[in-house]
């Protein structure tokens, strides 16, 4: 029996198909990757699984993940990814076809937008009818001042996922939901969040692969989006103590996961373990 961080078995976890990662916090930190991460992977691949990535963070476009896992190492391609811009092009597709975009993000984000077909400002324009806020590394006095502008404006307002920060090697930097609470001092706008802990991505993979709930598991670090998508989507939850959540955090709060892990390292040892 192989025990997570309260004791509890969590020898199940050997018996799931398809293992959804998060990435900021639960494989890597910024460019380092943790122990065990590939070698859990293949293990996966060696028995059968399939892995794929679910990552809130819109800063880069799923090109850019590819060639960075790739760079680590890790072997994935497109198909191994399913991103919060990802389901942001969804949404506004279905909701808001053929609508021009006033976009506050990253280069790499505005491309994946425009790759999708979709008509894109990044700066002040009459021309916008729906305002978009990502990640952005690239955030600017200007950009800030544009998007208070547009938002005042009184325009449909989403926004790519709810992560107050994201980690980096030496603590934390204001992630995209930080932004928008910025925003919401300076407007009183708030945005319709897209990404986890909406279970969007889980389900699409889901029907994508053809595995079952019962087969899947979703790996975070955070408990308010992570594991909150997995539950929202009725699947296992594993928190890993390498990124956000902390013991305290989900002995005192509202949204507990199936199973608590040091790491991915452990994760591994699970998989490995013959009885």
């Amino acid at each position: 029996m192989y025990q997570d961080f309260f004791g509890k078995d969590a020898s199940s976890l050997r018996d799931k198909k398809l293992f959804l990662f998060d990435m900021d916090g639960t494989i890597y930190e910024e460019n380092r990757l943790f122990e065990g991460t590939i070698d859990l992977l293949n293990k996966i691949s060696q028995t059968g699984g399939q892995y794929f990535f679910i990552t809130n963070n819109s800063s880069k476009s799923v090109r850019d993940y590819v060639e960075k896992v790739n760079r680590m190492g890790i072997p994935a391609d497109r198909d191994n990814f399913f991103t919060s811009a990802q389901a942001t092009v969804l949404y506004l597709k279905e909701n808001h076809s053929g609508k021009c975009v006033y976009c506050q993000g990253t280069k790499s984000l505005v491309k994946e937008l425009v790759d999708e077909g979709l008509d894109v400002v990044t700066e002040y324009s009459d021309r916008a009818e729906v305002i978009l806020v990502g990640y952005d590394t690239e955030l600017t006095t200007q950009k800030m001042h544009d998007t208070c502008r547009m938002l005042l404006k009184g325009l449909p307002y989403i926004a790519t996922n709810p992560d107050y920060v994201c980690p980096m090697s030496f603590g934390f930097v204001p992630d995209c939901g930080s932004m928008c609470m910025m925003y919401k001092n300076a407007t009183g706008r708030e945005p319709i969040f897209i990404g986890k802990p909406e279970p969007t991505m889980i389900n699409i993979v889901r029907e994508k692969t053809g595995h079952s709930k019962e087969e899947t598991v979703v790996i975070g670090d955070r408990l308010y989006t992570d594991i909150a998508s997995g539950i929202n989507a009725g699947v296992t939850t594993v928190c890993v103590l390498s990124g956000e959540a902390t013991v305290e955090d989900i002995q005192n709060g509202d949204i507990r996961p199936a199973y608590t892990l040091g790491s991915v390292m452990d994760l591994l040892n699970i998989l490995k373990t013959d009885t």
